[in-house]
């Protein structure tokens, strides 16, 4: 999910957690559209109020991916419309605000191209424990993670380069400078760590 879009959903928690009533239609929908899975349902379900199971629901939205939050959107369409409409407007209003692509000036060739192996590792030397949550935004698996874990137990920078080749090799040509910038985003991380590697 876009660091944008998990702040906002952050500054609503409370009115969110209020308003909202997610134990029917709203979890049904973010189930059937993959965003939840039935282990998360089943969470959930076992809180013992409607504002906890909400704000449940708000700890997992943020981890599932960059389709969750227009996902939850839909989710909202014919119960709370009002909801919908609101966190709408405010999503278009900071999508206006420049990103952090254009804060870094990295241009649109550059943006586009498949980072080599040599940007990734100065890239992962840059990185701590943080890059299982990057590497799960660019869409690999937690299985993936803990086996890049497992075959480099002693060295975090050799479980971070192991995972970026990883998603290289299942993304090919999808696996764009863009979007490891976007997945630092949505991890809440500074882009300035990938100062001067894709300048």
């Amino acid at each position: 999910m876009d660091v944008r879009h998990k702040k906002l959903l952050r500054k609503h928690r409370l009115e969110l957690s209020n308003q909202l009533v997610v134990g029917g239609t709203i979890i049904q929908y973010l189930y059937q559209e993959g965003t939840l899975t039935e282990s998360h349902v089943e969470e959930i379900r076992t809180q013992d109020t409607n504002k906890k199971k909400t704000i449940k629901m708000l700890d997992i939205l943020p981890t599932r991916g960059p389709r969750a939050f227009g996902t939850f959107l839909e989710s909202l369409k014919e119960e709370f419309p009002w909801i919908r409409e609101k966190l709408q407007e405010e999503a278009q209003n900071e999508d206006s605000q420049p990103g952090a692509a254009e804060k870094q000036k990295i241009s649109e060739k550059v943006l586009s191209t498949v980072p080599t192996e040599k940007q990734l590792n100065k890239l992962s030397v840059r990185l701590g424990p943080e890059w299982e949550t990057i590497l799960i935004e660019l869409g690999l698996t937690t299985n993936d993670i803990y086996r890049c874990k497992a075959n480099h137990s002693c060295n975090v920078q050799s479980q971070t380069m192991a995972a970026f080749v990883m998603w290289k090799q299942r993304f090919g040509k999808r696996a764009t400078v863009q979007c490891l910038l976007s997945s630092l985003e949505a991890a809440e991380i500074d882009p300035s760590v990938m100062d001067d590697i894709f300048q």
